[in-house]
């Protein structure tokens, strides 16, 4: 699987890399600054899951057709909720 970070994301990378994953930033792939749009209409192009923590973004991909993982802070609440009852169990 190839993912493509946002810019918030970029360092990330080693961390999905580790994981398996081959992983372009937003700013490798010329998209530093770019309109939302277009950076959703990259991965979308060159099959890539983006990865995101901005709503629009996430928004236009489900749009758009194109995969992607939106990081909301309900998602981080969740995940650290899990950790923190997993740690009491």
């Amino acid at each position: 699987m190839k993912i493509l970070l946002d810019e918030m994301y970029a360092g990330l990378k080693e961390y999905f890399e580790t994981l398996g994953y081959e992983v372009l930033t937003a700013q490798e792939a010329g998209l530093k600054s770019a309109k939302d749009r277009d950076v959703v209409e990259y991965a979308g192009k060159n099959n890539l899951i983006l990865v995101t923590q901005d709503q629009k973004p996430a928004e236009l991909a489900e749009l758009l057709g194109v995969k992607c993982v939106f990081i909301s802070n309900l998602l981080i609440a969740k995940l650290v909720d899990e950790k923190i009852k997993l740690m009491f169990k």
